[in-house]
């Protein structure tokens, strides 16, 4: 899910420019390559303080691909132009979600690349189809997150009746709304959508670069269309093989760990926060301000549900962890809800362009791959994990429960083994909660010749081009030459996770408090990437 948090300044001022028409040469079954004969982009500057190179254009390509002549919709695009006089073609980047807006992240990562390497790459930036600046843009329900909502956790059958009428009113106005375009939202689609860009940027080949679902992404693009595959990078993998019920499932335990590790942060740094040294009661204590906050909302607005929205991004990225240490302490310590309320607003609350990418979020999972429709069973199984991961699993399940009813029938999720792909390099830290480390090891053998490189100790999410510069290295080296690193057993190479952040070093409550330090790569990249992919 999209939040403030991923919002960069001047993000909102790409503007399109320019556009592409198809024009179909034949029909294409929805396995094959689109066929279609395309203009080249039209490019013009839409460039932003951060990332002054930004150019944009737009492409069209068919709703449905398995019918070029029919429907079709707008992809948004995005280039920061090589530079120099060696060229490498193409690499596009995708940030993840599903439901990312990706034409911003192409500028940070050209940004954030060594200048010798990205200046041999056009790098080429995306929003997928429905998505952001794409039209027509999918907005289901405007407001949908908006505070109070009932507690996640459906302790009485009002609470449970309560959020399953939203589910299926979410599911029911997708339907209104946008019920002929669901059927193609997708990642198949999606997939076929690339092959479109890459014909249209008259690259033989094409590179990319996916975070997170977006390797996902890649790899379903890949065993469509292996032989347009020149260079293939996916950092923090979601498993191939839980698509997707089973893979959130899992995920509510990952979470539960993660929030755990902040938990113990928050003890090690008693001086602090003073909230405690045991790890345990420290816990203990965030869920009384969870039921407290069930009774009594912080500044009208940050219920329980909010409450885990707004500490759900700690499990992402340890960075924001002393902003998240500093609400509690205050609410707990001085009856101060303004610091919750402010880091709800921070990293918690929703805007239109979260409604946008939630209604993708949405439409591409349940259409993707089965989810029971059987409410018990979603039911049995959340009860099952809430006993062991209580942080995040209910309103994981109520962020995922319109699949249960949505209007669509479900594709079978893609086998993406594949052994007919140039190397690939493979990035995964050990502890990652939003895609945990099994999803690695699984691509990796699901991949024959790829490479894995891990992050040991690490629990960040999307972890190249975040501060660790030895898994940039290896960055680096695949996208100059090609180099991988090969090894023996489970991963090929490891790098250390960079050291836990530190709290301010001033008093609580000092003025210096509200000193805002620059951003780091970590903090702009997760602002990016957002959160609940």
């Amino acid at each position: 899910m999209r939040t403030r948090a991923a919002a960069l300044c001047g993000a909102a001022a790409v503007a399109l420019a320019g556009s592409l028409t198809a024009v179909p040469a034949e029909a294409s079954g929805p396995h094959s390559a689109p066929t279609s004969r395309l203009a080249k982009p039209s490019w013009r500057k839409c460039g932003t303080t951060e990332y002054p190179s930004l150019q944009c254009a737009s492409l069209k390509v068919p709703l449905d691909h398995a019918n070029p002549d029919g429907r079709q919709v707008t992809l948004a695009l995005s280039r920061v132009p090589h530079t120099a006089e060696r060229f490498q073609g193409p690499l596009l980047v995708n940030p993840g979600g599903p439901g990312g807006d990706g034409l911003t992240l192409a500028g940070f990562v050209a940004a954030t690349l060594p200048k010798g390497v990205a200046a041999q790459y056009d790098v080429i930036g995306f929003d997928p189809r429905g998505v952001g600046a794409s039209r027509p843009a999918l907005d289901c329900e405007p407001g949908y997150f908006g505070p109070v909502r009932p507690d996640s956790v459906p302790s009485t059958p009002e609470a449970e009746r309560a959020n399953l009428a939203r589910a299926k009113s979410f599911a029911a106005a997708c339907s209104r709304k946008h019920g002929q375009l669901l059927p193609y939202i997708d990642t198949i689609s999606a997939a076929h959508d690339i092959e479109a860009i890459r014909q249209a940027l008259g690259a033989q080949k094409i590179n990319y670069f996916g975070y997170s679902y977006g390797t996902y992404l890649g790899a379903v693009y890949a065993h469509l269309y292996p032989q347009r595959v020149r260079r293939l990078v996916l950092d923090s993998i979601a498993d191939p093989t839980d698509v997707w019920y089973t893979a959130n499932l899992n995920q509510d335990h990952a979470f539960n760990d993660r929030h755990r590790a902040f938990m113990a942060w928050v003890a090690k740094h008693d001086a602090r926060y003073r909230l405690g040294t045991d790890p345990e009661r420290v816990e203990a204590t965030w869920y009384a301000m969870r039921a407290a906050l069930a009774e009594k909302p912080a500044g009208g607005r940050v219920g329980a549900a909010e409450l885990e929205d707004t500490y759900l991004p700690g499990a992402y990225f340890n960075g924001f962890w002393p902003p998240l240490a500093e609400a509690f302490a205050a609410y707990v310590n001085r009856k101060n809800a303004t610091p919750l309320v402010e880091a709800y607003m921070d990293f918690g609350a929703i805007d239109a362009a979260d409604d946008n990418s939630y209604s993708i979020y949405a439409a591409v999972q349940c259409r993707d791959a089965f989810w029971p429709r059987d409410w018990h069973q979603w039911r049995k199984d959340n009860w099952a994990a809430y006993e062991k991961a209580p942080f995040m699993t209910w309103n994981n399940a109520w962020y995922n429960a319109p699949c249960a009813f949505w209007p669509t029938e479900s594709l079978r999720p893609v086998n993406v083994a594949n052994g007919k792909l140039p190397p690939v390099l493979l990035f995964q830290a050990t502890a990652d909660a939003a895609t945990p480390y099994e999803g690695g090891v699984t691509m990796h053998r699901l991949l024959a010749g790829s490479s894995l490189v891990v992050e040991q100790g690490g629990g960040n999410h999307g972890i190249t081009l975040s501060g660790n510069a030895c898994l940039d290295k290896h960055l680096a080296a695949y996208l100059t030459d090609g180099t991988v690193p090969r090894g023996l057993g489970e991963a090929d190479a490891a790098c250390d996770a960079l050291p836990e952040p530190k709290p301010p070093a001033t008093a609580t409550g000092a003025a210096s408090d509200k000193a805002v330090p620059a951003p780091s790569n970590g903090s702009v990249l997760h602002g990016l990437l957002g959160f609940r992919h």
